[in-house]
């Protein structure tokens, strides 16, 4: 593999050289201030007839994701964890690049900030055999059908978005030429359950009716678990939303029960000052400052102002350094599209559990369900009249009165077509008693569905309100 994964590099390196003389991409059209955008789940079949493996599959996923964001430069959980189709729970949109454009799905992810494609038809993507999923027939973008792609030189600023600021002493090359034709070094960027390795390009992404040209986006020739690009909408430099110049992005996403349909929500980009003026119905919450983290991925999360949890009416008991992040990162709340079930601590998700056990405490536990989908608890409604039976409101009460109240089926989910329902939160074993290591609570996209968000960029605060997502 490693031979391999060289010889690619070379083949790259190779390739993408004889692009630093294209011609120039044509002029960008008069600007206009909004981008619409449709949003689609990333697959569009399950990914088992099973439904509690469905189940299983997703919250697996799910901690894989939650522990990379918690540990973004940790490499060791790739080669002990299960491989699970992580992309299904996510959501998909189509971007245009190039010239003449070539279009390519993308996993939307406000976790990440690199946007990337698979590049060149040497594309090569391991432990990428996921249902509907041909690793041989992955869209890829081809640079030399592109007038306007470029390779980012190592002493353009754009490389140490990637590379790191003091990329330049890397540039061995370069030392004594102002005109040095080196090339950015390759990135590695590692994700909750893959990778994905290749060069930094400069091109022009398209839109209907405006051009953004000399884009930063990875050309990507080898990748593990990771069958489609991801366009990244972080708050780093190299992010979608910060190279566009965004004042706000928002988006809705469809419920989960339409993953065997065509059908889509949208993602609306936002240019130009929005001013102070807020969306009508929303309700909102300022975006947290970021902590001060020698962990520079911390950075680009989006930090919210988590102030209680409420289950059935009633506060539940959640230490305070769980809900405000320290100087290093640990604790806190942030929101990410790209992990499909929200994940909590240990100490926060026993004392959420114990609150909705207590109140439920009348219904029939589904213990072997509970095994077999690796979520809990879950509960055998078999027998029980549906309109009888009473789920605990669960809200999610933010700084500045917001508060986040979800349906029934963004925190509880049937396995399959059978009478039993299960809690779709989850956590891991932890660090030991009153331990935490990055982001106490990461909000996911299960839990985001048939709602109405906006990341207020320009006004520094996060906006929601629900609504069907499906045109």
């Amino acid at each position: 593999m490693a031979a391999s994964l060289l010889l690619s590099l070379i083949f790259l390196i190779s390739t993408l050289s004889l692009l630093a003389s294209s011609s120039s991409p044509s002029k960008a059209t008069p600007n206009p201030t909004t981008f619409t955008i449709p949003l689609t789940p990333i697959f569009t079949k399950h990914p088992s007839s099973d439904p509690i493996k469905t189940l299983n599959s997703l919250a697996s996923a799910s901690l894989t994701r939650a522990h990379h964001l918690k540990h973004p430069k940790s490499k060791s959980p790739l080669a002990k964890t299960k491989v699970f189709p992580h992309s299904y729970g996510g959501y998909s949109i189509s971007l245009s690049f190039g010239t003449p454009p070539q279009t390519i799905p993308f996993l939307l992810d406000t976790g990440s900030s690199l946007v990337w494609f698979p590049c060149t038809s040497r594309y090569l993507c391991t432990d990428c055999n996921f249902p509907n999923v041909d690793p041989s027939k992955i869209p890829s973008f081809i640079p030399k059908l592109s007038s306007s792609s470029k390779i980012i030189g190592c002493k353009n600023p754009k490389c140490g978005w990637i590379s790191g600021p003091n990329v330049v002493s890397r540039c061995q090359d370069c030392t004594n030429s102002e005109n040095c034709t080196q090339a950015c070094p390759p990135y590695l960027v590692q994700y909750g359950s893959g990778s994905t390795l290749g060069l930094s390009l400069s091109e022009t992404l398209n839109f209907p009716e405006k051009l953004f040209t000399d884009f930063l986006v990875g050309c990507s020739i080898f990748s593990t678990r990771q069958p489609a690009g991801i366009a990244g909408f972080g708050r780093s430099p190299e992010s979608l939303p910060s190279q566009l110049g965004l004042s706000k992005f928002s988006y809705c996403l469809i419920s989960r029960s339409l993953d065997d349909t065509s059908e889509s929500g949208d993602l609306v980009l936002y240019g130009g000052s929005s001013s102070d003026s807020k969306t009508s119905g929303l309700s909102y919450t300022p975006f947290r400052k970021n902590p001060v983290s020698n962990n520079s991925a911390f950075l680009e999360y989006y930090y919210l102002n988590l102030r209680k949890v409420i289950v059935g009416g009633k506060s539940v008991n959640i230490p305070y350094k769980y809900l405000v992040p320290d100087s290093n990162g640990n604790g806190g709340t942030i929101v990410d599209s790209g992990t499909t079930l929200t994940f909590m601590e240990k100490p926060v998700f026993d004392a959420v559990v114990t609150a909705f056990k207590t109140q439920m405490g009348n219904l029939p536990r589904a213990a072997d369900v509970e095994a077999k989908s690796g979520l809990g608890p879950c509960y055998n409604l078999a027998g029980v009249k549906l309109e009888k039976v009473k789920f605990p409101d669960l809200t999610f009460h933010f700084k500045g009165g917001a508060k986040l109240e979800l349906p029934v089926v963004n925190y509880f989910a049937f396995a399959g077509n059978s009478s039993v329902v299960c809690l779709t939160i989850v956590t891991d074993g932890g660090f030991g008693p009153g331990l935490t290591v990055g982001p106490a609570i990461i909000l996911g996209n299960f839990q985001q569905q048939n709602l109405y968000v906006e990341y207020d960029l320009e006004n520094e605060r996060f906006g929601f309100r629900q609504q069907s997502c499906n045109k």
